[in-house]
């Protein structure tokens, strides 16, 4: 008995010393979180895989493409994403959405933070004013990085502030139609009927897996035009030899192609951004889509990503 008593003295110990440990592991990611959300003047959203986002969208732009005017929500939502990595730093990816006049000194202010640029083109054509988007990555403390990106974003005419923003824009397009019509569903935002499509396979940036909520999901975007119809932005994410499947389909349907470039250096696979830009009746836009996406490896409707 008293053999059996003097092992189970230790081994209960240890059961607290774990839960110990566990409980300091999960106050420190809170803190983490926290801490971060500090350093950049507002909430996280916590996404799937771990990630923490940050969302900053150019509401101070009146951009207009032709006769739309483009919501923020549509494609002006510059974003910041943190994950924990499995060396037990943090990974930070970004895009951020700039004037032509900011790209310098937001450019400048990243590098002396440590803040690495692996992408800077376009996504739009013939917006007034012209819209330029900065990608960036770091691996380091997140509240370190999180405040050079704040400083960085303060170079920019970026609204910092925490003001809730007015009543949302009606959707008033058919969401369920063109859910079922394109395959897949997500969630309205800012007037704007948002899209998420990950792709199937694994993604890792310098060996370390990118969740599709750091940027690897394609994204479509449908914005009421009124009479049914929308315009439609975003982009899809590719391998290459998905690229030209893709560029026809799109074509095909009377969509055009914007913008063809890549978003981060040390990816595997390789992945090519694409976007687009269409005005029409919705409907047609979320077929000609869907019938982009079947070029793609993608996860299938409402998998879990």
């Amino acid at each position: 008995m008293t053999y059996s008593r003097s092992r189970a003295v230790p081994a209960l110990g240890l059961v607290v010393i774990f839960a110990a440990v566990a409980m300091t592991a999960n106050a420190q990611a809170t803190t983490t979180w926290s801490s971060v959300e500090d350093a950049h003047g507002r909430a996280g959203a916590a996404q799937p895989g771990g990630v923490m986002k940050f969302g900053f969208p150019r509401r101070d732009l009146h951009v207009m493409v032709g006769d739309v005017a483009v919501r923020p929500a549509l494609a002006l939502g510059g974003w910041v994403a943190f994950k924990q990595t499995s060396a037990g730093t943090a990974m930070v990816m970004g895009d951020l959405v700039l004037t032509e006049n900011e790209i310098g000194p937001v450019m400048s202010t990243l590098q002396q933070g440590g803040i690495e640029l692996t992408a800077l083109h376009n996504h739009l054509l013939g917006g007034m004013p012209n819209t330029m988007y900065l990608h960036i990555v770091a691996r380091g403390n997140a509240v370190t990085l999180a405040r050079a990106i704040r400083r960085a974003l303060e170079a920019s005419k970026t609204p910092l502030d925490t003001a809730a923003a007015g009543p949302p824009p009606a959707i008033g397009l058919d969401t369920a139609a063109n859910a079922t019509a394109l395959g897949y569903h997500c969630r309205v935002s800012g007037g704007v009927y948002q899209v998420g499509v990950p792709r199937a396979e694994r993604i890792t940036e310098d060996g370390e897996e990118v969740p599709s909520s750091m940027g690897t999901a394609t994204s479509i975007n449908f914005q009421p035009a009124g009479n049914g119809k929308a315009a439609v932005t975003g982009d899809f994410v590719l391998i290459g030899s998905e690229v030209n499947p893709v560029i026809r389909a799109l074509r095909d349907n009377g969509i055009a192609v914007t913008a063809l470039h890549s978003h981060m250096i040390g990816d595997t696979p390789h992945l090519y951004f694409m976007h687009f830009w269409a005005v029409d009746d919705a409907m047609k836009l979320a077929r000609g889509l869907a019938a982009a996406l079947a070029h793609t490896h993608s996860q299938a409707p409402n998998a879990k990503s």
